[in-house]
C-alpha cells in the first residue's frame, strides 16, 4: 500500500456515550471510570476518540472482548444510532468533505443505500424475513432508486449466485434457511449496490465452524473479485488473522493498538493484545 495514498474512509475523534455524564466523568478523567463506566451517574463512554483509516481495497480488522465499542461504532457508522461527537468521512461521497455523522437524515438514508453495505451478526437486524431472498436484493434496489424490474431480477440472480444460494431457493423466506445462508443473502444484499464500503459486524458468531469457514471464504472471494473496502468487528482474533490487513484492538472504548496484522499478531505491544494472541498459541 503506497504510504502517500489517500484513505477511502476516515474517523477522527469518535466518541459514543451513553448517558449526559455528571462533574466526576465529564473532566474527562479515566481515573474515574470503572472501564468505560462512571460509577457516578452510570454514562457509559462506549467508543472514546476513536481514529482510524480505511484504504481502497483493504480489510481492516477490528477486535476486542464484548463492552469494547467495536459494534458501537459500527452502528454509529450505518447510522443506527448517533454519534456523540467526531467526523467520519468518504473519499466518494462529497469528495470527502462532509462529516457523515452531521448530514441530515435524508442525506444518510441516502449513503446507507449506495456508498455504504451492512452485514450483521443477527441476520433478522439486515434482513426482512417475509420477502423472498431476491426480493430482499430488489428493496435495497428500489431504495437507492431502481426501477427497472428485469434489471433488478437479473442482479438479485447474479448475487445470490455469487453468494451460492441455489437458484431453485431464490424466492424462498430467510426465515426458512439455516444461519449461514441467511449470512450469505445478508451479504449479497449488502453488495446489491456495489458500496465502495461495507461493514461487517460478527458475522460468524453462532455458526458451526464448518460454515463460519464457508462464510469466511465467501467474504475473501468477494473482496478479491471486487475490490471493495471492508471493514471487519468480531470477538475472535482467529477471523481477524484470516481475513485483515490491518487490526485495529480495542478495549473499554479506546483504541489500544492498532497495525499491520502479521505484525500484531507477531509482536503485539499492549498487555491485552498480548494475552489475545498467546490464547490462540
Amino acid at each position: 500500500m503506497d504510504v502517500m495514498e489517500k484513505p477511502l474512509m476516515s474517523v477522527r475523534h469518535f466518541h459514543k456515550q451513553f448517558g449526559t455524564g455528571c462533574v466526576h466523568c465529564k473532566a474527562g478523567r479515566t481515573e474515574d471510570l470503572v472501564g468505560n463506566c462512571c460509577p457516578h451517574c452510570g454514562t457509559v463512554y462506549a467508543c472514546r476518540d476513536l481514529n482510524f483509516d480505511l484504504y481502497d481495497g483493504e480489510i481492516l480488522g477490528v477486535v476486542g472482548e464484548s463492552g469494547s465499542g467495536k459494534s458501537t461504532m459500527m452502528r454509529c457508522l450505518y447510522f443506527d444510532q448517533e454519534a456523540s461527537s467526531g467526523s467520519a468521512t468518504i473519499r466518494t461521497y462529497k469528495d470527502g468533505r462532509a462529516n457523515l455523522f452531521t448530514e441530515s437524515s435524508q442525506q444518510q438514508r441516502f449513503i446507507r443505500n449506495t456508498v455504504l453495505g451492512m452485514v450483521y451478526q443477527n441476520p433478522y437486524l439486515g434482513l426482512k424475513m417475509n420477502f423472498s431472498s431476491i426480493g430482499n436484493i430488489a428493496e435495497k434496489l428500489i431504495a437507492a432508486g431502481g426501477r427497472n424490474v428485469a434489471q433488478m431480477e437479473n442482479r438479485g440472480v447474479t448475487l445470490l449466485d455469487r453468494v451460492n444460494i441455489p437458484a431453485h431457493r431464490r424466492k424462498d423466506e430467510p426465515k426458512t434457511f439455516s444461519g449461514g445462508m441467511q449470512q450469505r443473502v445478508q451479504i449479497a444484499k449488502a453488495l446489491s449496490n456495489n458500496p465502495p464500503v461495507l461493514l461487517l459486524d460478527e458475522v460468524t458468531t453462532g455458526l458451526d465452524l464448518s460454515v463460519q469457514a464457508n462464510v469466511l471464504d465467501l467474504i475473501k472471494q468477494i473482496q478479491r473479485e471486487s475490490g471493495v473496502s471492508m471493514i471487519v468487528v468480531s470477538h475472535d482474533l482467529a477471523v481477524i488473522r484470516m481475513l485483515a490487513d490491518r487490526t485495529i484492538v480495542m478495549l473499554e472504548g479506546r483504541i489500544i493498538e492498532q497495525g499491520l496484522t502479521d505484525q500484531i499478531m507477531e509482536d503485539p505491544q499492549h498487555p491485552y493484545t498480548q494475552q489475545l494472541v498467546y490464547s490462540l498459541l
